[in-house]
């Protein structure tokens, strides 16, 4: 079996607890379409991507977008939004889900996905100004004073959790006096719906799985 995969038709018994069906929005609060599934690892339940269904203002109908860009929406509840407009988008290689069928196949075009953004150790989208700085949870000097601050819990830092040699964050998830978004690499934290998602998602793991491989069977035969 492949690494990673999709939930396809697999639904959470509470609806509630789904981020699929969420609405996600781009720069200039622009539509870009619906949370149509999640791409995650079979290993660990950990979600990588979110698999966007455009409704047809692209050609390839769906893309993906990592999860760790992904945050709550400010404007609509229960939405989400990332930093990118459709011209950025309609530059990323076609998404088909059947490369997921194959680590090797995927796994190349992941490869063509992300040389679309600049990495190493910044990663930013071609074209943009904006930086996305990718650390490991707690391992950032703002990081650890977070942690610190909230005795050795790794939420995300806050301007207040921060020393002055501390470049601090706004509500966002911005640096104030930069242009990067420091990312935890665990994407959770993203939200109350998102977190609940992602939890059951753990939880249902095996049920989850084998619900794909039902429908891989059915599909096959």
């Amino acid at each position: 079996m492949a690494q990673y995969g999709t939930l396809r038709d697999y639904r959470f018994s509470d609806a509630a607890d789904d981020i699929r069906g969420s609405h996600l929005y781009g720069l200039n609060d622009e539509k870009l379409g619906k949370i149509d599934d999640v791409i995650f690892d079979h290993s660990t339940c950990q979600i990588s991507y979110v698999v966007v269904d455009t409704g047809g203002w692209l050609s390839t109908k769906k893309f993906i977008v990592p999860a760790q860009r992904i945050r709550a929406s400010a404007k609509h509840k229960d939405d989400f939004e990332v930093d990118l407009n459709k011209k950025q988008i309609e530059s990323f290689p076609p998404y088909n889900e059947t490369d997921l069928e194959s680590d090797q196949r995927w796994s190349d075009y992941e490869q063509r996905y992300r040389a679309q953004w600049e990495a190493d150790p910044v990663m930013h989208m071609k074209e943009t100004d904006r930086n996305i700085t990718y650390e490991m949870p707690g391992n950032s000097p703002s990081g650890r004073a977070a942690k610190a601050a909230h005795g050795g819990s790794d939420r995300r830092a806050t301007p207040g959790d921060l020393s002055d040699k501390d470049t601090a964050l706004d509500e966002a998830g911005y640096a104030a006096s930069t242009d990067s978004v420091v990312i935890d690499s665990t994407a959770m934290g993203i939200g109350p719906r998102w977190d609940r998602f992602q939890e059951r998602l753990r939880e249902r793991r095996n049920e989850a799985i084998n619900a794909r491989l039902d429908d891989e069977i059915r599909r096959a035969s």
